[in-house]
C-alpha cells in the first residue's frame, strides 16, 4: 500500500439528504409493493438516499467518481462491493425529514488473491434522521487488477435444509432501475459491452445492494413482524443478469439467522447473517 493511500485513513465527510417520498415510491415499485410509502420507512432502505453526486466530468471509465477525493487513490482499476456489517439502533427514516450520513475511511488493507493484487477499503457510516441514529455500517470495498479472466474461488454449495426459499431472475430493467434509484453509475450493472469487454464478466453483474435488499425484504416477509437489529453481509461470487437466483434461509438459532443467494449452478454467492431484535 502506498504512503499516499495510507494517509487517507481517518478522512471523513458528511452528506445531507431529504427522506423524500418520491425516492421511496421508486423502491416500492421496484419491489412490487402496493400503495403509498409509510410515514416511517424501513431503516434498511437507507442506501437509497445519500447518492454519490459527482459531476459528469469527474467520473472514471467505470462510471464511478474518480478516486483521490474522499476515497483513497488506489491504483488498481476495478472496484467491487465485498461486504458490510450493519446495526439498526432504533431510529427511523421519516418522510420529509432531513437526514445526515457521516462517513470515515476506517482501514485500508492490501491482500493477494487468486486474481492478483487486491486492496480492501473499509468505510464506516453513521446515518441519522430527525436527531435519531438510524444505522451504523462498516462497508468493505475491494479494488482489483484489470480483468484477466475473472478467476473465482472454488464454489461452495449453498446450505441445506432451508426454512423458506424464493427464486428471482433479475433482468436488465431491474438492474437499471436499481442503479437509477441509487444514482450508481458503475457500468457493470447496465452496460453489457463494458462488463464483458473491459471487466471480463459473461453478463451484467447484479448489484450487491440489490441482492441485499431482496434478501432482507424476503426475510422480513417471513419474520412475523419482528424488527431487524442488524446483519452481516458477504459477497463470495458474482451473480449475473438473466440467470435464476435462489434466495433462501436456514433455521433461526438464538435470534440469528443465515439467509443467502445461490447462483444458477447452486453455488453460494451472497450470504447475510441476520440478527433479530
Amino acid at each position: 500500500m502506498s504512503t499516499s493511500a495510507e494517509a487517507w485513513i481517518g478522512r471523513s465527510r458528511e452528506l445531507r439528504d431529504e427522506i423524500a417520498p418520491g425516492q421511496a415510491r421508486r423502491v416500492m415499485a421496484l419491489l412490487d409493493l402496493p400503495g403509498e410509502p409509510p410515514a416511517v420507512l424501513p431503516p434498511h432502505w437507507y442506501p437509497i438516499y445519500f447518492p454519490e453526486i459527482a459531476p459528469q466530468s469527474e467520473l472514471g471509465p467505470d462510471g464511478h467518481p474518480r478516486k483521490g477525493d474522499f476515497l483513497p487513490p488506489i491504483e488498481l482499476p476495478r472496484r467491487m462491493f465485498a461486504g458490510r456489517r450493519v446495526r439498526f439502533p432504533g431510529g427511523a427514516l421519516r418522510l420529509g425529514q432531513e437526514a445526515t450520513k457521516r462517513s470515515e475511511v476506517a482501514a485500508i488493507t492490501p491482500k493477494q488473491g487468486r486474481s492478483g493484487r487486491m486492496v480492501f477499503v473499509t468505510i464506516r457510516h453513521s446515518i441519522a434522521c430527525a436527531g435519531e441514529l438510524v444505522a451504523i455500517e462498516e462497508q468493505d470495498v475491494v479494488y482489483r487488477e484489470a480483468a484477466t479472466g475473472n478467476p473465482v474461488a472454488e464454489p461452495t454449495p449453498a446450505p441445506a435444509p432451508v426454512a423458506w426459499q424464493r427464486v428471482v431472475t433479475p433482468d436488465p430493467v431491474m438492474l437499471f432501475r436499481y442503479s437509477a434509484i441509487t444514482f450508481n453509475g458503475h457500468r457493470i450493472h447496465y452496460d453489457a459491452d463494458y462488463a464483458r469487454g473491459q471487466e471480463g464478466y459473461p453478463a451484467l453483474v447484479v448489484n450487491g445492494g440489490l441482492t441485499t435488499l431482496l434478501l432482507v425484504e424476503t426475510a422480513l416477509a417471513h419474520g412475523g413482524g419482528r424488527r431487524l437489529a442488524g446483519f452481516e453481509a458477504r459477497a463470495m461470487r458474482p451473480l449475473f443478469c438473466g440467470r435464476p437466483i435462489l434466495l433462501a434461509a436456514g433455521a433461526e438459532q438464538g435470534g440469528r439467522q443465515q439467509v443467502w443467494a445461490a447462483d444458477d449452478a447452486g453455488a453460494l454467492a451472497f450470504s447475510l447473517v441476520l440478527e433479530w431484535a
